[in-house]
């Protein structure tokens, strides 16, 4: 072989090498910006990711204090009623317990009952006595 054609060889072969070399530097330069860009999107979306966190955090703490809330206030309307169901028997109770009265002393005295207002008792009352007759007739029942 010739010197010419040995040198056109080598230097086609360090054009070849010089070539590739280049060619995987610019693919290496490629995926280093493709892979610069794609961390600078995850730290955006990371900053978006974690302010949603942060709200869904606050309004999980909101929900939970207002569910706190109607429970105390579930927990107030029940003793409420409570006392008032306590307050509607001994009402009751001291009602029936008038009425049984009343009747008592209609039967020692039913002139002073039918004419005359009791003692502490205004004219008006009176007015009242047929509605009290008619409660007494259906066995203390309440309109």
């Amino acid at each position: 072989m010739d010197r010419n054609a040995m040198v056109w060889i080598i230097v086609a072969v360090v054009a070849i090498i010089v070539i590739a070399l280049i060619a995987f530097m610019v693919r290496k330069a490629r995926r280093r910006a493709e892979a610069e860009r794609l961390r600078s999107e995850i730290g955006e979306r990371t900053q978006h990711v974690e302010k949603r966190e942060a709200v869904a955090h606050e309004t999980e703490a909101k929900a939970k204090a207002l569910q706190a809330d109607a429970e105390a206030k579930a927990a107030e309307a029940a003793r409420l009623q409570t006392t008032a169901r306590t307050h509607r028997e001994a009402a009751t109770t001291s009602r029936e317990e008038l009425d049984a009265r009343q009747e008592r002393v209609e039967q020692l005295d039913p002139k002073r009952s039918t004419d005359e207002p009791g003692p502490g008792k205004a004219d008006d009352v009176r007015a009242d006595a047929p509605a009290a007759d008619q409660r007494h007739s259906r066995g203390h029942q309440r309109p």
